[in-house]
């Protein structure tokens, strides 16, 4: 008789993800933005917390998780095993539970592809983030659409994204935390304008970080103390000198920022640490 009793109960328990019922666990959804800008859709994956679909009207924080050169929007998913991270984040009540939305801003073959994370002839990508991509994802998931709930951080070319785009816009974060960040690069030489990686890295050097605290005005620096910040990079990372630049940088002006100078190199096991810093970093700025 136990074992019969046993038995239906753990047959209904297979009864929702059988009928394709959601279950009340963390996911990651693929998803797209389809882009007037582009004229074509742009892909997507959202993080979803567990019990997000029986969650009735509650509204979540976001945060934009950025790709690097040579990476997608996947890469956060595979190669920096987030969902693993963030769940156990949540689990341990390090964060709160937040969705997390991760663009497409590139292709892995970077002089033929479209790459980058700023407006460049023919490609306005910051114009896209604005204003097609955080309307439509934050209207079509239980999003609190204010910058008191939204974050925006990433590595490499996506840490330096997050950190301009946070430059450029502050009154859209609320904190902003640059992973191992391509925060400037020097003027590309001659005019190769069919090889997309010269391209991006135009975009790098006239979008640089660094140059837009020294052009910053009082008025800008001002608006630039909402926000939280902060800077991570490896030890042995060829970025790093940049990490500590800014940081100076806005140290020189009064801008208050986290400063990491960690062991390691411009990877993913140093990206997936980070994560264990960034999200509970986030998460701490969330309404504050």
């Amino acid at each position: 008789m136990k074992r019969t009793l046993l038995g239906l109960l753990a047959g209904l328990l297979l009864v929702p993800a059988a009928l394709g019922q959601p279950l009340r666990q963390s996911q990651i959804r693929p998803d797209t933005v389809d882009s007037k800008l582009f004229g074509e859709a742009v892909n997507v994956n959202v993080y979803l917390p567990a019990g997000y679909d029986a969650a009735g009207d509650r509204l979540y924080p976001v945060v934009y998780l950025l790709h690097g050169l040579y990476g997608t929007y996947v890469d956060w998913a595979t190669a920096g095993h987030m969902k693993d991270v963030v769940d156990e984040l949540v689990s341990s009540g390090e964060i709160v539970p937040m969705v997390i939305i991760m663009p497409n801003a590139g292709d892995p073959d970077i002089h033929n592809n479209w790459n980058g994370y700023f407006n460049m002839p023919g490609r306005p990508y910051e114009d896209f983030f604005f204003q097609e991509l955080i309307p439509t994802l934050e209207s079509r998931y239980k999003i609190k659409a204010d910058k008191q709930h939204r974050a925006v951080m990433g590595l490499s070319m996506g840490g330096g994204g997050s950190a301009v785009y946070a430059q450029r816009h502050p009154d859209m974060f609320s904190s902003c935390y640059a992973m191992s960040g391509w925060l400037d690069n020097p003027e590309p030489r001659g005019d190769n304008t069919q090889d997309k990686f010269y391209i991006v890295s135009k975009a790098v050097h006239d979008h640089s970080a660094l140059a837009f605290i020294d052009n910053a005005d009082d008025a800008t620096i001002e608006k630039l103390r909402t926000v939280k910040w902060f800077i991570d990079c490896g030890d042995d990372d060829g970025l790093m000198d940049l990490s500590v630049s800014l940081f100076q940088k806005m140290r020189a002006r009064g801008l208050r920022s986290e400063l990491r100078i960690r062991d390691g190199v411009h990877n993913w096991e140093y990206w997936h640490q980070a994560l264990r810093l960034s999200l509970p970093f986030a998460s701490r700025n969330f309404e504050r």
